[in-house]
């Protein structure tokens, strides 16, 4: 039986998750895994700064990187599951929902 995490680990996660970009990284990877390239043009952001947030989210352990060829490939880690009702994710302490009527877009 799995044991629920506790609540310092939830809190952790929380606050990796204040962060629009890195919400929006989350989000954009809910469908499919995606290219760093991929994700810098869906997202607008610079590469430089998605790579600063993708390593915060690995060392969080909420995506993996797979090397593919040259490039890497992004994917919500093991952990992290894409919930079946409705665009949410679960992070295992609790569930995460986006809005299904508005499109991925470049964070505030």
């Amino acid at each position: 039986m799995k044991s629920a995490p506790d609540s310092s680990t939830c809190a952790e996660k929380l606050k990796m998750l204040a962060d629009t970009t890195r919400l929006a990284v989350l989000e954009s990877l809910m469908d499919k895994p995606r290219h760093v390239s991929e994700l810098v043009d869906l997202l607008g952001v610079e590469q430089s700064l998605l790579s600063h947030h993708l390593a915060l989210l690995r060392e969080a352990g909420l995506v993996d990187a797979l090397r593919d060829g040259k490039a890497v490939l992004y994917q919500l880690a093991p952990g992290v599951a894409a919930s079946t009702a409705g665009k949410a994710i679960d992070i295992g302490c609790c569930q995460l929902s986006f809005p299904t009527s508005k499109k991925t877009s470049k964070p505030r």
